[in-house]
Order: C-alpha cells, then sequence, then structure tokens
C-alpha cells in the first residue's frame, strides 16, 4: 500500500489593537498635508480599531504535520502576534510611541509592512505569505512582502 500523500493546509489568525495617528508627512507643507490627508491630518491625531489578519503558508499550504496534527502550533503563532502586533502597536501613539513611524507616514500602507517585517522576523522563513490590515471595513491593505511587478 502506497504512504498517504501529504496533507496541505494555510492557517489564518487575526487580532485586533486599537491605536491613534496623524497622516503627515514631514517632506510636505502643512497646507499640502490638509490638501492631501484632509481630517486625517488633524494635529491631535484620530483613532481606529485596526484587524490585522495573516496568512501562514509556505507556496499557499504547509504540510500538517502527521504526528502533531498541525501546520503551525497555534500557541506560538500567537506569541509571536503579541510580540511583533500587540506589544508595539495596541493602544499607542503610532506616530509618537513607535520609533519605525518617526520618519515613515503612518498609512494603513505602511502599518501592514511594519507587521509583515516584525513577523517576518519571528516565523519560520518563507512562511508567511500575506498581511492584511483593516482600517475600518471598508479600507483593507493586503501586503505579501517585497513584490515586484512585472511590465
Amino acid at each position: 500500500m502506497a504512504p498517504p500523500a501529504a496533507r496541505l493546509a494555510c492557517i489564518s489568525r487575526a487580532v485586533s489593537f486599537s491605536a491613534c495617528h496623524r497622516l503627515h508627512s514631514k517632506s510636505l507643507s502643512d497646507e499640502e498635508n490638509l490638501k492631501l490627508f484632509g481630517k486625517c491630518n488633524n494635529p491631535n491625531g484620530h483613532g481606529h480599531n485596526y484587524k490585522a489578519r495573516l496568512l501562514i503558508s509556505l507556496l499557499f499550504s504547509l504540510q500538517i504535520d502527521p504526528v502533531s496534527g498541525m501546520v503551525i502550533n497555534l500557541t506560538d503563532l500567537k506569541e509571536y502576534m503579541q510580540e511583533a502586533i500587540m506589544e508595539p502597536l495596541d493602544h499607542k501613539n503610532l506616530d509618537k510611541d513607535v520609533p519605525y513611524f518617526a520618519e515613515v507616514v503612518s498609512t494603513t500602507e505602511n502599518v501592514a509592512v511594519f507587521i509583515w517585517e516584525n513577523l517576518k522576523k519571528l516565523l519560520p522563513m518563507g512562511t508567511l505569505y500575506k498581511v492584511k490590515v483593516y482600517e475600518t471595513d471598508q479600507n483593507i491593505v493586503v501586503y505579501k512582502g517585497e513584490e515586484t511587478i512585472s511590465e
């Protein structure tokens, strides 16, 4: 009898965090910032209840371990997300409390990049497929790392 085929699966996990920020670029004048970012350029900032969802996979799926029955230990994944997302971002002023955003505009796109870079350091190499950040139910950013666009 032939051995069973490898069983493949992807894991997705989400966390929610609250943070405030001000959309403001140091390379633009106050007038240009106001025109570009509108009410999101409020000098006192504004807040969001973000949700970050990760998709863990390798070439779209990982082999289910025949002994543990898991693709990745969810306890470990929860700890990685705590360290990479919750500790640096939850209940923080992104612009003032997170050094990364001292020189980078705290758009949701850049929040997704920040999360990706932090998680990439903790997860097994090649397993992080994408990070999806919900700023609101209508504003969602998907980041898949350093991809290039072919012409």
